[in-house]
């Protein structure tokens, strides 16, 4: 290993990017109760269970499952939250969503996994993110959500990704060939929390974060402009019609700058969409991020575009970290 890269890949380890030794690898009704194979944590709020590994592509790859969050007994449709995790597109997994809590607002938690740079380039990642909620949705009778209220939320190479879902509905452009291909893609609400918003601007990117959008986009932004453009939630807002936008930043980033959440906002708010930019106090995702008042303040926006009563939420302690 070159004494760069190495470099390289320290930075990016020590702002919480990636988990990097851990990348060796890169509609029909259900039964009255929910089936056996399931891995129960215990931070998952009781009544529910996960399932895990699901495949949402044929013969998917790790990189392509997910895990959904579901009550114990069937109940009538809810809405779907999907959690798409951080990692500098290249790195991270599905295994530990923050929004369990929004179960116990009467939710189904989904949380999914996507191609990362190692295995391939953009726009390998959004067509993975896509066919993920076309496979959710034509599952929705199975797994009791109501495919009209589909939400999606993600941090950092999540936060892009999650941006980039909320930007591109009807976008057929953006869809892939892979998974089922009936179904809709689009999404009624996005919480981007401090996601890459414009790899076009160019002075927003050092560092361990250029480096991270070099192996997102095979090469500099300023070589592979289609490429960047298409990425990037910022230059595709308007383009189509929007979902409404949580977006919440920490105002000392110094991976992701706060600019970057400031530019998709503009723009977002140009193309007529419901938008809100919270700024926080902290860095790259620490600080406030995942405290109490936060994650109320997530559940909170998905309730409000669900019209779901806020007078019965749930309010969430902190996950715990174990």
């Amino acid at each position: 290993m070159t004494e760069s890269r190495a470099k390289f890949i320290g930075i990016v380890a020590s702002l919480g990017l990636a988990a990097w030794a851990a990348m060796a690898s890169a509609a029909m009704a259900g039964p009255a109760t929910r089936p056996a194979n399931v891995l129960t944590r215990q931070w998952i709020p009781k009544g529910f269970h996960a399932i895990r590994d699901v495949a949402y592509v044929a013969q998917g790859r790790r990189s392509q499952m997910l895990d959904i969050y579901v009550p114990d007994v069937r109940t009538s449709p809810r809405p779907l939250m999907v959690w798409i995790h951080g990692g500098g597109w290249y790195g991270g997994d599905k295994s530990a969503p923050p929004g369990l809590g929004l179960l116990l607002r009467g939710y189904v938690v989904a949380s999914i996994n996507y191609r990362l740079s190692g295995e391939a380039v953009f726009p390998a990642q959004i067509f993975d993110c896509k066919a993920a909620i076309r496979f959710l949705r034509a599952r929705a009778r199975e797994y009791d959500i109501d495919p009209a209220r589909i939400g999606v939320w993600g941090d950092s190479a999540g936060g892009q990704l999650a941006a980039l879902l909320g930007t591109t509905n009807g976008r057929k452009e953006y869809e892939g060939t892979e998974g089922v291909l009936g179904p809709s893609s689009s999404v009624q609400a996005v919480c981007d929390w401090f996601g890459p918003s414009d790899f076009l601007q160019a002075t927003d990117w050092n560092g361990a974060g250029a480096g991270a959008v070099r192996l997102l986009l095979g090469g500099v932004a300023s070589s592979h402009v289609q490429a960047a453009a298409l990425a990037s939630p910022a230059e595709q807002a308007g383009r189509a019609p929007p979902a409404p936008f949580l977006i919440m930043h920490g105002d000392q980033d110094a991976l992701v700058p706060l600019h970057q959440s400031q530019v998709l906002f503009q723009r977002l708010q140009k193309a007529g969409a419901s938008a809100r930019l919270v700024i926080l106090h902290g860095g790259h995702g620490n600080g406030w991020f995942k405290s109490r008042d936060d994650l109320t303040m997530v559940y909170d926006f998905f309730d409000r575009c669900f019209g779901k009563s806020l007078a019965r939420g749930f309010s969430p302690a902190t996950r715990p970290s174990n």
